[in-house]
């Protein structure tokens, strides 16, 4: 196929990264007709607090992380696409407080549009990622689907007693995030040819950056809750920790960290519309200081691909906390609340 008729990636997607997500409010709703059809003592993490993967103890020593990630594309280049995918997938490995074991491909391609060659660099990006991580991708499926979806089913393994769930979260907690935020606003700025050279070069970093500190976190008494902030945005997965730990999460608009150049698209009305979605599913249960204009809304309800870990630990523990996010290299992890006695929601001030 002659390299001018090669269709962007983007192009073929209704949807890009963790903004294809089913909007908050209806997975809530399709979730609620979910009934179990029995309990197993030994499954420690299930649906109940919408978690970021499954935990089901082995043994004493060990419990088994379970989870599945994919979406379409989110950039064009066929190998960045597959880094992303895939480092994202494995991130609610992290996000648990384990280490990932092995892998299995998710692949469904157009397989009349796009030539083999652009396929082929999407698993070989993926592939190296799992490689940095020390895994394999041990097999998986493929389909030939009408939109290129790429993605893993990824395991791990913790120690039962390290397991860090989204919903043990306490009162007085420092909430602590290990990336800086935006990456829906540049994704939106590459649809529209928006995005220089600099801002792709970003946006890689955020989105194909392991987040590995989450296995030296879940050995850290200290810390009581993680999760992974991704497609429901900031204020979405610091409202599941609210709600899982029944407290008020507190944020600070000042202190949050941003990709350079988001703040400036989303005043220019450079948005997803994920954005608009994640707020009209849960809107009602944030609380915006005078602060927080249509465009810090926008930026708080970006959906995050490969996103950051979101942290809630003891106020004694954040500097470990900072230590081990600044060894791995997360140089914009900040301190950007704080979890309160109060109804379950978000505030932002």
């Amino acid at each position: 196929m002659p390299t001018d008729t090669i269709p962007r990636l983007t192009s073929l997607s209704h949807g890009g990264g963790c903004g294809c997500k089913i909007a908050p409010g209806v997975l809530s709703e399709l979730l609620a007709r979910f009934v179990p059809q029995r309990s197993d003592p030994n499954l420690l993490v299930g649906t109940e607090t919408a978690d970021d993967a499954a935990v089901y103890r082995l043994n004493d020593q060990q419990a088994l992380i379970a989870t599945t990630d994919f979406f379409m594309p989110i950039v064009d280049n066929p190998f960045d696409f597959g880094r992303i995918a895939a480092t994202n997938a494995l991130s609610d490995i992290y996000a648990m407080g384990g280490k990932p074991i092995m892998a299995l491909a998710i692949v469904g391609m157009p397989i009349n549009v796009l030539p083999h060659d652009v396929i082929a660099e999407i698993l070989r990006g993926g592939e190296s990622v799992c490689h940095d991580a020390g895994i394999m991708i041990a097999g998986g499926h493929s389909i030939d689907s009408v939109e290129p979806i790429y993605g893993l089913a990824a395991m791990g393994l913790v120690h039962p007693d390290f397991i860090k769930r989204n919903a043990d979260a306490r009162a007085g907690d420092v909430l602590i995030l290990g990336k800086p935020l935006g990456v829906g606003i540049l994704s939106a700025a590459l649809k529209k040819n928006r995005l220089d050279e600099a801002g792709y070069a970003a946006m890689l970093a955020a989105t194909t950056k392991l987040n590995r500190p989450g296995a030296d976190l879940g050995a850290l008494p200290g810390v009581h809750a993680i999760t992974d902030v991704t497609g429901f945005g900031l204020l979405g997965h610091a409202l599941e920790m609210a709600r899982g730990a029944g407290l008020t999460a507190k944020l600070r608009l000042s202190d949050l960290p941003w990709i350079p150049g988001v703040r400036a698209l989303a005043a220019e009305g450079v948005v997803t519309g994920a954005s608009g979605r994640n707020w009209a599913s849960y809107g009602d249960a944030i609380r915006l200081g005078p602060k927080v204009g249509d465009a810090e809304r926008a930026l708080l309800t970006d959906p995050q691909t490969s996103g950051g870990l979101l942290v809630a630990c003891a106020p004694e523990a954040a500097a470990q906390v900072m230590d081990i996010f600044a060894a791995g290299g997360f140089a914009d992890a900040a301190v950007i609340g704080e979890m309160a006695v109060g109804d379950p929601v978000v505030q932002v001030g």
